[in-house]
Order: structure tokens, then sequence, then C-alpha cells
């Protein structure tokens, strides 16, 4: 049985696949056991037939009144058809830096546990069938701004979902997040609140400044300057509304050797001064 490298097989550069990727598949013969390697955390918008998943340790039957949000990795499929011979269903996948984004902008606490389940069901409810409609609708746009419809309707399922599952589907979308971070990544990211320079965060991560450049903004999808001052200034603008502490007592704590700097900085950021949190 030959492994199906998915959303691999359905993109026509397979070298370097979009961030977020919809595809429609139908059959009219039914699939048993596919052996399946997923690249991608997968949206499985059942709407004709049944599927069911094997994964390591559990499996999951769901038929047209359901819908799959499934981890990637391996995992074995069986796809049915109804009675009228035929499996339908829209597959949107997303990448983790996509999920990341989305967490970082819409929700403020990481839980302290999350389930290792490699699926989440959703109920296929009016705003599910609406929302489907909507992408086949959008599905014709011109590449450059269907990628950005896209972005679009994947904040949309998110916060939809997230305001009808709660903490349930929160904690599930932060099982999704691979916990394993590369050596530059474990660099940057224990040195985000330092005051070293970019140069001497590059020196730590042996590598010329402009070579850090590339490679982060690759990695990151962001400039390390802005990156590591918004990363700061949410961090001092978290410790300030905390209420116990003052601008002097945490803007070196933050990464800024100077406070006026740091307030100076502040306030562009956030449209008030450190002084003013407090109040």
């Amino acid at each position: 049985m030959p492994i199906e490298n998915i959303p691999e097989i359905y993109l026509d550069n397979k070298e370097k696949g979009p961030d977020l990727f919809v595809y429609d598949f139908m059959m009219t013969n039914d699939v048993v056991k596919s052996k399946v390697n997923l690249s991608m955390n997968m949206f499985s918008f059942l709407q004709v037939g049944k599927k069911q998943v094997h994964f390591a340790d559990t499996s999951i039957t769901v038929n047209h009144e359901q819908s799959l949000l499934i981890k990637k990795g391996n995992c074995l499929w069986t796809e049915l058809l109804d009675r009228d011979n035929v499996y339908y269903c829209k597959l949107f996948f997303f990448s983790e830096k996509r999920l990341n984004d989305f967490l970082e902008k819409h929700v403020d606490n990481k839980p302290s546990k999350t389930e290792e389940i490699p699926f989440f069901i959703v109920k296929n409810d009016r705003y599910i069938i609406s929302y489907l409609n909507s992408l086949n609708t959008i599905s014709s746009a011109p590449t450059i701004f269907l990628e950005n419809l896209l972005a679009v309707k994947f904040e949309e399922i998110m916060l939809y979902l997230l305001n009808k599952y709660g903490k349930r589907f929160e904690g599930y979308l932060y099982s999704l997040i691979s916990d394993i971070k590369s050596p530059f990544q474990k660099i940057v990211e224990s040195n985000a609140y330092s005051n070293l320079k970019l140069e001497e965060i590059a020196f730590l991560c042996n590598m010329s400044l402009s070579t850090f450049k590339r490679y982060f903004t690759a990695e990151y999808n962001a400039s390390p300057g802005k990156w590591l001052q918004d990363k700061r200034l949410q961090r001092a603008k978290d410790l300030l509304e905390g209420g116990d502490l003052k601008s002097s007592d945490i803007y070196l704590e933050v990464g800024y050797n100077n406070l006026s700097n740091f307030s100076i900085a502040f306030k562009n950021k956030f449209g008030i001064s450190p002084k003013e949190i407090r109040k």
C-alpha cells in the first residue's frame, strides 16, 4: 500500500506549498485504508459520504453531518460512498505558522495542559454550510486575491469554532503546535527579552548579521528588529498591567538600556505612555 503525501499530491509546486490551501476532493469508488502522511494540519469538511480515520492509539468515524480537524502526521483513513455512490469533502490545509499567528492574536494565555488528541469533531451546522458555500464562491478568484481571501476565511472559521466550542477547542489548537524548536529558534527566543543587539544575537547563532537577518525573516516571516521590539513591548505592557511595577523597574528586563527610549517606543506602539497603563 503506497503512502500518500498530502497535500503535496494536490499541489502544482510540491517543493514550496502555500500556508493555506483548499482542495475539493470527490470520488465514486470506495477507498479502504489509505496510508496518509499529512504535512499540514487539515480541516476535512465532509459533505457527502463517510470517513473513518485510524491514528496511533484511537480512531474516529464521521458522516456528512460532521467534519474533522486532523493533526498533521501519519494516519490511515477509509472513505466510503453514500447511497448515490459519491464521496465529497472540502479539505482546508493550514500551516503551523498560520495557527501560531492566530493564537497570538486572539488567545491571551496558553492553557497549562493540552490533551494529545489527533482530531476534533465539528458539527456541520448552518453556519458551517454557509461558510463552505462562501469558499466555493471565492475559489475562482485570481491567485493574488485568493491568498488574501483564504487568510480572512481561515481566521473566520477559527474564530467561529473558538466561540462555539470555547476552551476545549482552544486547548486542541495548542495541542497542534510542535514543541520542537530549531537551535536557531531556541537562541532567538531565549534572548527575546535581553538587551543584546541584533549583531550580538547573530554572533550567538554563529552567523553574520546579514545571514542572520535573511534566516530570521525566512523563519519568522518578519524582520528581526520589528519582531523583537513587538515581543519586548508586549511583555512590558503585560508586566505594567499587573499593577505592581513601574517603567523604571522593567525597562532593562524587556531589553532596553534607556528608560527614555523605552517610554518613546512604548507610546509609539500602544498610543499611551507606560505611566498611563498603571492608572
